[in-house]
């Protein structure tokens, strides 16, 4: 265990600075190009903060619909051929319910002002 701070501090640190400190000197592209360094850190904290979580319930989805366990990757290769060779479908019972939260722990990082992902969650 490393000492503190932590990853996900010096990353919100870094990203608090640029936001608060930086942003307000910097004019035209430069100012374009900080937001889009700004929003990456955002999201490598979201990354940091909640992909364990969400890759564990992911694969434990996976295995309860599908009878596998493995690595996630192996876990989504063995969905992807099933749906491909119309082994399971929408109708196969908690496979949408799976998509559903796989889906909206995604959108959790990568998008979590998206309007309809705000929507679902309130």
């Amino acid at each position: 265990m490393q000492d503190e701070p932590t990853p996900v501090e010096l990353t919100k640190a870094v990203a608090d600075f640029l936001r608060n400190d930086i942003t307000p000197m910097v004019s035209g592209h430069n100012a374009f190009k900080l937001r889009v360094a700004i929003n990456a850190l955002d999201l490598v904290v979201r990354q940091l903060t909640l992909e364990q979580a969400s890759d564990t319930a992911e694969a434990e989805r996976l295995a309860k619909l599908l009878g596998v366990e493995g690595s996630l990757l192996e876990q989504n290769r063995a969905l992807a051929e099933r749906i491909a060779k119309g082994e399971i479908d929408l109708a196969t019972p908690g496979l949408p319910e799976h998509l559903w939260q796989t889906t909206l722990a995604k959108l959790a990082v990568d998008q979590p002002n998206y309007a309809s992902y705000k929507r679902e969650k309130s």
